[in-house]
């Protein structure tokens, strides 16, 4: 029992040297389906729900080794456009100039088609900088399915996918008021097709209306902290 107990302390410990807990990039659909309200409702939304006063407390869970995010745009295959590189959420400066940043982010020129394959090509290979972390998440928000580029399938059995969990939030069409919305295709089709990876999910907003309070219910999802407790013998 001893020695079981100083093995789990060592791994822990080892665990609090990472750069990060968790690294998480996502990515934003900006395809030629998503006109510029749909746009803001995305980039605000993301933003706003960041300042959820219940992931604020996921992401400061862990001073000593706090979560990691980047945000990106993609459409076609050749456009993938870094909006916020690599940065650790150590305070709530860190996370505040983030999403500062995100408010004030214009919309760029991009081809109309949406090439989930290569998107998801951009963000593992954003993810293989950060080897480190505990834990590498790539959110990949979208409406449309995979209509140019390598196909999100074939795309999933590459090497750049080992040990990388994709999941999706995915944007139907739909009134927020509707008290019957529509259902949606594309959530079978991101299960079946993109996401990838240990306990991956899809996470479904009937409209861009919903967004916001689709992506905050996502992040306190994916932002599940170490319970620490459940490394320490019993008292």
């Amino acid at each position: 029992m001893v020695r079981i107990a100083g093995l789990l302390y060592l791994l822990f410990a080892t665990a609090l040297q990472a750069d990060c807990r968790q690294a998480l990039a996502l990515g934003l659909d900006v395809s030629g389906s998503v006109d510029d309200r749909e746009y803001r409702l995305q980039l605000d939304g993301l933003a706003a729900a960041l300042q959820n006063v219940e992931v604020r407390a996921a992401l400061m869970a862990m001073p000593s080794a706090p979560v990691t995010l980047a945000v990106y745009e993609w459409s076609g295959p050749q456009d993938q456009h870094l909006v916020i590189d690599w940065t650790l959420i150590e305070s709530q400066t860190s996370l505040d100039q983030l999403t500062a940043r995100l408010f004030a982010t214009k919309r760029m020129k991009a081809t109309p088609s949406t090439a989930i394959g290569s998107s998801m090509v951009f963000g593992a290979a954003l993810l293989g900088q950060q080897p480190d972390c505990w834990r590498r998440t790539l959110d990949l928000s979208g409406d449309g399915p995979s209509n140019s580029g390598p196909r999100p399938r074939d795309v999933k059995g590459s090497a750049l996918m080992t040990q990388i969990t994709i999941n999706g939030l995915v944007v139907g069409v739909g009134d927020i008021k509707s008290a019957a919305p529509k259902a949606n295709p594309l959530k079978k089709y991101y299960e079946s097709e993109v996401i990838h990876g240990p306990a991956s999910f899809a996470q479904e907003a009937a409209g861009f209306d919903q967004f916001q309070a689709t992506m905050t219910r996502k992040l306190l999802r994916e932002l599940q902290a170490v319970a620490v407790s459940q490394l320490l013998p019993a008292k």
